[in-house]
């Protein structure tokens, strides 16, 4: 009997770089990657195993393992999978927005849920709970990507751009000027203490999103206000989103093809937004409350913390966390 035989018996499946992982969490063991390049058995690959969503792939080998993070928008990649493990003291707290550090989600899916009733003439569309998944936790055209594939495959995600946006702005500048959308956003209970104590304990904290600049910065500015402590541009010592949107006539930046679960956002805001090496990332964790953003801060060589009321346990990838917390207190109990 093999060794990878003898794990899936067992329920539990050695990585290189991951560790041992257990089946039963929602992985699924795979015979080839999704695009073909790689089978079992064949060219010293091991095993292969993806998370419950299938965002991500993991392609084991004798002595290490490459992550495949497929794209709707056609442009996949591989990436190495690097060790991870929590050094105290720690030096560096990075944390999701939606989910983790704002109650926002749904409010995003119903702009997204607006946007394809627009794109395809029905006030009366609604997603499903079976969707919920694939509209949260990525990039904007991910999730738009998602919608058409399955609603209408006729439309086009440059269509259901200017619907979505459209719907962005109108919602955001409501929200601005005080007769918007009511909690649309809201701290996560605790936010305030968690972020305190970590401030006090001269710990830095960098806020990370695959949000574009325009939907995410109203949030943390609404949640600082609704707390009470001031301007979140100077609180935080680093603040990272997928930047600007490309339209017609104005530049865009960087960010619709590189969102969660791929690694960038992380990976930039500690080592070029922060200054930590990548020899140091054994003293940075992140926080997630998503499946696309545990797979993203596990690929950027860091300890992810998920938190227990996203969608973690539902896209597969708990057992990718080093832990996995219903609140701040507890987060706190294990990192500090």
């Amino acid at each position: 009997m093999t060794k990878s035989m003898n794990n899936c018996i067992k329920n539990i499946i050695s990585l290189p770089g991951l560790g041992n992982l257990p089946t039963d969490t929602g992985l699924r063991l795979l015979n080839s990657t999704s695009d073909k390049r790689f089978s079992v058995g064949r060219n010293g690959v091991r095993d292969i195993i993806a998370t419950g969503d299938g965002k991500v792939e993991f392609v084991a080998f004798d002595d290490h393992t490459l992550a495949f993070v497929g794209s709707a928008l056609g442009y996949p990649a591989y990436y190495p999978v690097h060790p991870v493990k929590m050094e105290k003291p720690l030096t560096v707290v990075l944390m999701d927005l939606d989910g983790t550090s704002v109650r926002s989600e749904e409010f995003w899916i119903w702009i997204i849920q607006l946007s394809i009733a627009s794109l395809i003439g029905n006030p009366e569309f609604e997603l499903t709970d079976a969707d919920i998944p694939f509209v949260s936790g990525h990039s904007v055209s991910e999730h738009l990507q998602y919608c058409i594939c399955k609603y209408c495959p006729e439309k086009t995600v440059e269509q259901a751009r200017v619907w979505y946006f459209e719907y962005t702005r109108r919602e955001m500048k409501a929200i601005l000027e005080g007769n918007g959308r009511r909690n649309a956003f809201i701290p996560r209970s605790g936010l305030k203490d968690f972020l305190l104590t970590l401030k006090n304990r001269r710990i830095k904290i960098g806020l990370v999103t695959s949000g574009l600049y325009e939907k995410a910065y109203p949030e943390i500015l609404s949640a600082f206000c609704t707390l009470n402590m001031g301007d979140p541009a100077e609180f935080y010592d680093a603040i990272i989103t997928a930047g600007y949107p490309m339209q017609e006539g104005a530049p865009g930046t960087l960010g619709e093809l590189s969102p969660k679960p791929h690694p960038w956002l992380y990976a930039e805001i500690a080592r070029v937004g922060l200054g930590i090496p990548f020899s140091n990332r054994h003293h940075v964790i992140g926080i997630e409350d998503s499946g696309a953003g545990i797979a993203a801060i596990r690929l950027a060589g860091f300890s992810p913390i998920g938190m227990s009321d996203g969608n973690i346990a539902e896209s597969g990838t708990r057992s990718l966390c080093s832990h996995y917390c219903n609140n701040f207190e507890e987060i706190l109990s294990i990192i500090i």
